[in-house]
């Protein structure tokens, strides 16, 4: 596969100082595994990155390059401009919160959180100890628990103890292992927009290691995607949402529909793609990603927030054209929106998504005929690749 997309580009020095983090054709064998190959990006000072990717796929290996806990056998690493290499972990300005948060169950929430200060040489007075920890726990409303057990707190609790533990040393940047995978839905949705809030509040640089697209997209202000220990896409979400690359891309954040064929014809921004039952699709290439041409495999990708439905024999919504006609299987109420199954004649299942005001969000059910259809300029023409 390709080594990734110009936008994860070698370091551009002239601007370094903006940045906190940057890899510089940085690759991590493992005997013959390349668990991270010959990547190069740059995160800005200030700002919430995170790593977005399938298991294996070198985010977490990424993640402990950072953090020193391994050296790369290839490539620069730096931190706020300054290189990294050989320097081991208890000298780099970065802190860390693992996914089972690794606190001390012998300690109380205060002694946890001033650990780290209690270990450096020469070691702050007893009474500035105190001060900065009643800081940090002030920083994540949790004062009133300073002398709780660990046993004694909720997940959540735990969670916001173990951040102000790594925020107390203020490191330049704060490095976060799946932090929240191990929280119920309700508290990890309440819990990301802490993270977001605490980013903010504090100013320093964070990275997150995910497999939570959903997490991903509503934290982060870049996100890099990777595959194989490659970045694939590094972007902003809303990028890597409307502008993927490829298929992969397009697949892994949030959902798509995807029809296969080859090009039949294109021109510099769109292209007509004939399926395999012969039916011609038009879409438009997608801004960031390569662009197959004539007689090229090829994937169009409709989310599914895209596509009208509506009863069969029914007038189609103003300038929305009939493309396929088929039959609901699945209806699932989720509240704010509805989804459909729909098995198209043409097109096979489709994923329908329609807003809770939708008339046929409230009237379809499962087994009814339907009529469906998109703009063109809402689907992207994306390469295999």
């Amino acid at each position: 596969m390709d080594g990734g997309v110009k936008t994860a580009m070698a370091i551009d020095t002239s601007s370094a100082a903006a940045n906190d983090i940057a890899f510089d054709h940085v690759s991590k064998r493992f005997g013959a595994l390349a668990a991270v190959d010959d990547v190069s990006f740059a995160i800005k000072r200030g700002s919430f990155h995170s790593f977005l990717g399938p298991s294996g796929c070198g985010k977490t290996t990424s993640l402990r390059l950072i953090a020193g806990f391994e050296q790369p056998s290839e490539g620069r690493v730096e931190i706020a401009g300054k290189p990294m290499m050989g320097i081991p972990a208890y000298r780099r300005p970065v802190n860390m919160v693992f996914q089972q948060y690794a606190l001390f169950p012998h300690m109380d929430v205060a002694g946890n959180v001033g650990y780290g200060l209690r270990q450096l040489r020469p070691r702050p007075s007893a009474g500035e100890i105190d001060r900065r920890v009643a800081e940090a726990l002030e920083l994540v409303r949790l004062p009133h628990l300073a002398k709780r057990r660990i046993w004694e707190l909720s997940g959540g609790q735990q969670q916001r103890v173990a951040l102000a533990r790594a925020l107390i040393n203020r490191p330049t940047v704060l490095l976060l292992d799946e932090p929240l995978a191990a929280l119920d839905r309700k508290l990890r949705r309440e819990m990301q927009m802490e993270l977001q809030n605490l980013q903010r509040e504090v100013g320093i640089t964070f990275v997150l290691v995910t497999h939570d697209q959903e997490e991903a997209l509503s934290m982060s202000d870049t996100i890099g995607i990777m595959r194989e220990g490659r970045i694939v896409q590094f972007g902003s979400p809303q990028e890597l949402y409307d502008a993927p690359v490829n298929r992969y891309v397009a697949d892994f954040v949030g959902e798509s529909n995807f029809i296969a064929g080859t090009i039949a014809a294109a021109d510099d921004h769109a292209a007509t793609l004939l399926t395999g039952r012969g039916v011609a699709v038009n879409a438009l290439y997608s801004a960031l990603g390569h662009r197959p041409g004539k007689d090229e495999a090829a994937t169009i990708a409709v989310r599914p927030e895209v596509i009208e439905l509506w009863a069969s024999g029914a007038a189609a919504p103003a300038s929305m054209p009939a493309r396929d006609s088929g039959v609901i299987r699945n209806r699932i109420y989720l509240g704010d929106h509805t989804e459909f199954s729909v098995e198209a004649r043409n097109f096979g299942n489709l994923l329908v998504r329609l807003p809770k005001a939708s008339l046929a969000a409230m009237s379809l059910q499962p087994g009814d005929a339907v009529d469906l259809g998109w703009s063109p300029e809402r689907a992207l023409v994306l390469s295999e690749k």
